[in-house]
């Protein structure tokens, strides 16, 4: 009783410590409620749930052919189902009425025939899908776009015109761009195929590259849109031969500005003609495309560009460049990227009470930025003062009230598409009070403090609780006249006072005051009105603000005098500032305007206006934004470079003058050039556009030029560039190769830098476009910088002290590079002592997330207590392992003392460790923590699969192989699949499970000459790995030994020994059959054959009768007393001799695990059994005496020899099985094959209708054969169970069943399909019951299997013994007569 009463005392106060927490928390419930997405929970309050609402399928953007179909999917799920309606353009769609629109079952919208023309378009526009539900709400899908494919009209058709022989043409047939899809072309009135010559630009334009005498012809093209084609006009294609002169190089088509949205294709067109013909090549912001090793990145006919599966990454400016040798063009497109909206935070259910603050959180990405706009039950959210949008894109609702349930939708929008996501809001019912007394109301609620935003109440306790220590207090406000209420709660318990902010001037409000303890809400305060002081009287904004560029620096900005200037304005302030900065300026101004000058040109600025009166600053102005006029450039373009392209040519290169300068759009630019020599005439190029080269001909040989650059706006040019000088060639030099090697490199080491010194190839007849010098620490491919061909000399800065530099120099031209010349030099050391260095990170952990995930965290005793990172540190972790062992560091930086390593291998071990880096101080490394990667599925199959027969025994294979490349984990076993068919579906295969890591494994008794195909899956503690492939192997045919073995074999079949292989031609005498491979059989060996084995029988059965004459004449009357009669009365077996019945010993099948043990006495009518055909050169049936009729003949095999570690099988005994199984490796040892051993004795039997057949398993044998009794038999046979459990080999006896009638029938839970069939000599296939395979490896029932009883083996030899010596003659007549009749049975029943 006092155990009792103490558990009762500790519940007591254990409850009401959880009230007193339930009521500190009351505050934040509502937020925890929003996070979590469960209700409050509070003792009594009913608790409703969230109810699935969303859509399934959402209509997507259309594109529709006029008189066609079309339709809109929508689907969406809720229990109930939702009412599915359509909304066009915002008004809701009338379907009941509409003969050309209606709704599908599954929601979605018809239209069967749409209607389009110039005047009438009712079908196109933007549609939504609007799902409801009675008494949940409403929801709107995303908005999708209905285009309607307009009448084919041609903005540009196809004209007459040649080309040369291997140059390029284009013809123009340039359509709307919805019906570009429906555009072909045709070529001589025949439909042209496109290929890698021929291409069709995406606006229809055909392109024709290394045109040939055959492409020259007739040419159209045709709109096909639903309606009559419609032909452009037919015009002629001249190919003319090669003139063997030059042309200039033309553009036939340049690229063009492109807008795509990520994931969608972009073809940039390029094509250019000329003689010599020229090549395209690409360029992305000055970096030049590969386009032969991209997977994206498709060079088109002609040498159009397209860009694949589009991303963010491909933004940019493309520079398509074409070159024949003799000159050079570019032109340029700007590629933008755009994307859908994508939601990175999605709105979340939210349970809540009425008068709380709630807040619906959205977040999203787009191209261009979404917009947002929230939905309820399918309206648009009107922000209020209780609908707020916060932080961009979050809704706020104040001050709840019942109506505001429902569900709440995101939805963002930008010119690319919509997306929509949605969350439900659950107003929860007050919990009721419990039992135990609740406070009174608070007293004395007094505004203590009011101002224009805020009012501060106090009170006093409750009349019922004057300490009012474990209270807690709620405020409940309102607007007057308003019927939605809000709340704010104490933050901790006992504390009488609240301030109310956000609130409005000259405003009155409602309030009461209501106290909760731990059972519930008390009374509540009687309502307060207090009113809000009236705001200060400040100035209004000024209207009418304008602002406007005056100069390239000055901007006027005015304004008037505000409406509410509540007093005389005393000044006025305006304030200014660039765009794109955060750093405004103001100015004090008395007047109505001002001009601000000294301001950046072509600069962008924004404004704004704020009155001042004597309370103070008024209300600001919306801001203005303005440009200040553009003007010449301030500076020259930069990075001019020349290059020398023969004898007569130069080209000029350089890039715009920096952004900040170019105070306008650059039209183009100014090239001048000159000789160098006094007095020369300037001669001037002007380059429009934003081309950023220009080729200059015509000048002299081994003449030096000088030339400079301007840039130009519409305001006029630009300061130039220096004079840059250049000679031309004497000759026109060899560039057919890469130049030489230099001749010399000389390099001259200092502390921090190198100089490096050469001179040019010997060869001065290969033109040298420059020089390329490669250094680095170890290696000269760290850092490559090129100089100009002239240049002699170079000074390679920021190198380390003391460091060993590899220094390579290779002179190039548009060819290639030539040859390096290499060169080493170690930096002189630094004079300068090191700084002090930092102490290492300590604690270094390693925590494992997953197979290629590891966060490392650490510690730096460096950094104060709180471990909080205020200066500009950093940290490098590295990590390695050490399999291989010369695996290399991998590093990383962090600014944090955490770090997430990815990309590792499965199942290996890493060291990692961390060091600090502050300025040019660096700590050592610190201790190393290791980790383990979890382990992964092999994601590699095993390889180096190999199929070999076993030596002497062709009928076996061994299987070898070679661990997975990839095993990502122990491997702890593996499946061998094998089939005579390789097309065969993978259940059909035979499958041999092999334990642990063992690499080979051997499989018996597959069928002569026949190819096998082999695969192997690997098998770790995380799943099976993938499979190898088919391996073929072809099984020896039947050599003279083995031959020679089965003919010994077929003369004793009877001593258990096997029948000789006849092969796959061999046809039974009696039956008449092809053998089971089809083939014929000659009837000259098969008589021969029966002759054979008529007269091995004949022979056997006299010298039986001798022996047993022989042995009458010894009989003593001891020995009659010990004879023994085997003999069946009622179908059970009965022995004589001992006077009494002899048990039967239990069936034991050694099979490592499975063991037999007898059941039940009753019959069971339905065993748990698998009648699977095996062929009977698995199984035989001894004959009971050797006077047995010599047409009774069964097969059997004899396995002898003990079992290597390999294991071992037949194909055979496990035809009758499909892999359909899992084999859990790690918990069990594998079950081997199921397999038919009979043994090599005989003993006698008497009954009328079944003989006892003894079956021994060889020495080292693990299978045995399951057999039923016939139907007779089975309602006298006990049937014992098998038990997966070690079992020790025994005798054991079967009688081989009788087959059902028609086709053998299957388990349906094992399906099995056989793959070979061998016929028995003169009886057909038997009917086995075999256990099944579907449940080895894993735990199950027992299993009965039906088998008869049979004496002990000590009793059944001695009964042998005294039956051959203890026969009267006249008894060993009655039994042979009786012998002959079981004979007949037996001839009766395997033939049937």
């Amino acid at each position: 009783m006092a155990a009792e009463r103490r558990a009762r005392r500790l519940l007591s106060t254990s409850s009401f410590w959880l009230c007193c927490l339930l009521l500190l928390e009351r505050r934040a419930s509502g937020a925890a409620a929003a996070r979590s997405g469960s209700p409050p929970q509070s003792p009594g309050s009913s608790i409703r749930t969230f109810t699935p609402f969303y859509f399934l399928v959402e209509p997507v953007d259309t594109l529709s052919i006029r008189g066609s179909s079309g339709i809109l999917n929508c689907s969406a799920y809720s229990e109930p189902s939702p009412k599915i309606e359509w909304k066009k353009d915002g008004t809701f769609l009338n379907l009941v009425s509409d003969d050309r629109r209606q709704l599908l079952p599954d929601g979605s919208l018809f239209i069967s025939n749409v209607v389009h023309s110039k005047h009438n378009k009712p079908d196109e526009g933007y549609y939504q899908c609007v799902a409801t539900v009675e008494s949940l709400g409403t929801i709107v899908s995303r908005t999708a776009k209905l285009t309607v494919a307009g009448l084919p009209r041609f903005s540009s058709q196809p004209e007459p015109s040649s080309v040369y022989v291997g140059n390029s043409a284009i013809l123009n047939c340039e359509v709307n761009a919805d019906l570009v899809p429906f555009v072909r072309w045709e070529h001589n009135r025949q439909p042209l195929l496109l290929d890698d010559r021929l291409n069709k630009l995406p606006s229809g334009t055909l392109v024709i590259s290394n045109a040939t005498e055959g492409d020259g012809g007739l040419y159209r093209c045709i709109v096909e849109s639903g309606g009559p084609p419609k032909y452009s006009d037919e015009v002629e294609l001249k190919v003319l031969p090669d003139p063997d002169v030059t042309s200039n190089l033309v553009f036939l088509k340049q690229p063009s500005s492109l807008v795509r949205v990520i994931g969608q294709s972009a073809v940039l067109p390029c094509v250019a003609s000329g003689l010599p013909t020229p090549t395209i090549r690409w360029m992305k912001n000055e970096e030049a495309l590969d386009t032969e090793s991209s997977e994206r990145l498709v060079l088109l006919a002609g040498g159009s560009l397209e860009i694949s599966d589009v991303t963010e990454d491909d933004a940019g400016t493309y520079f398509c460049i074409a070159d024949n040798g003799n000159e050079t063009i570019e032109a340029q497109a700007e590629l933008t990227v755009q994307a859908q909206p994508e939601f990175l935070k999605q709105p979340t259910n939210i349970y809540a009470h009425e008068s709380m603050d709630i807040v619906f959180e959205c977040e999203v990405t787009g191209k261009p930025t979404p917009t947002v706009k929230w939905v309820k039950n399918g309206d648009m959210v009107i922000p209020s003062d209780y609908f707020k949008i916060v932080k961009e894109h979050n809704l706020q609702v104040l001050g709840l009230v019942k109506s505001d349930e429902g569900f709440y939708q995101c939805i963002a929008e930008n010119d690319v598409g919509n997306a929509q996501a949605g969350a439900q809001l659950i107003i929860l019912e007050h919990a009721p009070a419990t039992t135990g007394p609740l406070p009174s109301a608070p007293r004395d609620v007094v505004a203590s403090l009011v101002s224009t935003r805020f009012i501060k109440l106090t009170w006093r306790t409750p009349a019922s609780d004057p300490h009012g220590d474990n209270v807690t207090y709620s405020v409940f406000y309102t607007k007057e006249g308003i019927a939605r209420e809000r709340v704010e709660n104490t933050s901790r318990p006992g504390e009488m006072q609240v301030t109310i902010q956000n609130l409005m001037p000259a405003t009155v409000y409602i309030f009461r005051v209501m106290a909760q303890n731990k059972h519930g809400s008390g009374e509540s305060s009687a309502p307060l009105r207090v009113e809000t002081q009236p705001e200060v009287q400040l100035p209004g904004p000024a209207p009418n603000i304008r602002a406007y560029a005056t100069s390239p620096t000055s901007i006027t900005v005015t304004w008037e005098t505000p409406l509410s200037g509540n007093g005389e304005i005393q000044n006025y302030k305006l304030y200014y500032m660039e765009k794109g900065t955060d750093k405004e300026q103001d100015v004090d101004v008395s007047s109505h305007s001002h001009t601000i000058n000294g301001l950046k040109k072509y600069t962008e600025y924004s404004f704004r206006v704020v009155a001042y009166n004597k309370h103070g600053p008024g209300v600001s102005t919306q801001d203005v934004a303005v440009r200040t006029f553009s003007d010449v450039p301030s500076a020259a373009p930069q990075n001019l470079s020349l290059e020398v392209r023969n004898s007569k040519s130069i080209v000029i290169h350089w890039q715009p003058p920096p952004l900040a300068t170019q105070n306008g759009q650059i039209t183009g630019y100014k090239v001048r050039y000159r000789k160098a020599s006094r007095k020369s005439d300037v001669t001037e190029t002007l380059v429009t556009g934003t081309q950023l080269s220009q080729l200059i001909e015509g000048l002299d040989r081994g003449t030096e030029y000088n030339f400079r650059v301007a840039a130009l706006t519409i305001n006029g040019t630009g300061p130039a560039t220096d004079w840059l000088s250049a000679e031309t060639f004497e000759s026109d030099l060899d560039e057919t190769r890469v130049p030489e090697v230099p001749s010399s490199l000389h390099v001259r080491p200092l502390v921090t830098s190198i100089v490096v010194s050469w001179t040019p190839p010997e060869n001065q007849n290969i033109v040298v476009r420059g020089y390329a010098i490669g250094y680095g620490i170890g290696s000269p491919h760290a850092q490559t910088i090129k100089v100009d061909y002239k240049q002699r000399y170079y000074t390679i800065e920021n190198l380390d002290p003391s460091s060993h530099y590899v220094i390579t120099l290779k002179a190039f031209n548009n060819v290639g590079e030539g040859i390096p010349l290499y060169e080493s030099a170690v930096t002189r050391p630094h004079t300068v002592p090191d700084p002090t260095p930092m102490m290492p990170p300590v604690g270094v952990q390693a925590s494992i997330l997953s197979h290629d995930t590891i966060r490392i965290t650490w510690a730096d005793n460096s950094l104060p207590k709180h471990q909080k990172i205020t200066d500009s540190r950093y940290y490098t972790v590295r990590w390695k392992t050490n399999i291989p062992a010369n695996t290399k560091y991998k590093n990383a930086n962090a600014t944090t003392l955490s770090y997430l390593v990815t990309g590792l291998k499965p199942n290996t071990l890493y060291e990692f460790s961390v060091m600090v880096t502050k300025g040019r101080r660096s700590s050592t490394w610190s201790m190393t923590a290791h980790g383990t990667t979890f382990e992964l599925v092999p994601t590699s199959p095993p390889k180096d699969v190999t199929v070999v027969s076993k030596e002497g025994k062709p009928r076996t294979i061994i299987v070898n192989w070679q661990p997975p490349s990839e095993a990502n984990g122990k491997i702890t076993g593996y499946i061998i699949y094998y089939s005579t068919d390789v097309n065969a579906e993978i259940h059909d295969w035979v499958i041999e499970p092999v334990v642990g890591n063992r690499l080979t494994h051997q499989i018996q008794e597959l069928t002569l000459d026949t190819p096998y195909y082999f695969k192997i899956q690997a098998r770790n503690s995380k799943g099976m790995g993938p499979m190898s492939e088919a391996v073929q192997f072809r099984t020896p045919k039947a050599d003279s030994s083995d031959k020679m073995a089965n003919d010994q074999a077929s003369g004793s079949a009877g001593k258990g020994s096997r029948l000789p292989d006849l092969g796959s031609d061999y046809k039974p005498p009696m039956s008449g059959s092809n053998s089971p491979h089809g083939s014929p059989t000659s009837p000259l060996d098969s008589n021969m054959l029966l002759v054979i084995i008529v007269s091995v029988g004949v022979i056997t059965i006299v010298v039986v009768v001798i022996i047993a004459v022989f042995c009458t004449r010894r009989t003593t009357s001891h020995q009659k007393k010990k004879r023994a009669a085997c003999k069946s009365v009622n179908g059970s077996h009965k022995y004589k001799g001992n006077s009494k019945d002899v048990k039967p010993p239990d069936l034991w099948i050694h099979h490592e695990r499975l063991e037999l043990k007898p059941i039940d006495k009753s019959p069971d009518p339905n065993p748990i059994m698998t009648d699977t055909p095996i062929p009977r050169n698995s199984q035989d049936i001894t004959p009971v005496d050797n006077s047995m009729d010599s047409n009774i003949h069964q097969r059997r095999n004899s396995y002898r020899g003990h079992e290597s570690e390999d294991s071992m099988s037949t194909l055979a005994g496990r035809r009758g099985m499909r892999p359909k199984m899992m084999m859990p490796f790690d918990s069990q040892p594998p079950q081997q094959s199921v397999r038919n051993t009979p043994s090599t004795d005989t003993m006698p039997a008497s009954s009328s209708q079944t003989c006892c057949t003894d079956h021994q398993d060889p020495e080292g044998a693990t299978s045995s054969s399951y057999l039923a009794s016939s139907q007779e038999e089975d309602s006298g046979q006990s049937l014992p169970t098998a038990h997966v459990r070690p079992s020790h080999p025994l005798k054991s006896f079967a009688v081989p069943a009788i087959p059902p009638p028609g086709p053998p029938t299957y388990d349906p839970a094992l399906p099995s399909t056989p793959l070979l069939s061998q016929q028995a000599l003169n009886h057909h296939i038997h009917s086995v019951k075999t256990a099944s395979i579907g449940t080895l490896g894993r735990s199950r029932p027992p299993m009965p299997v039906v088998v008869p009883s049979a004496p002990e083996v000590q009793e059944t030899t001695r009964m042998l013994e005294d039956s051959e010596s203890s026969y009267e003659p006249d008894e060993l007549t009655k039994e042979m007569a009786h012998l002959e009749g079981l004979m007949k049975d037996l001839n009766a029943i395997t033939t049937a």
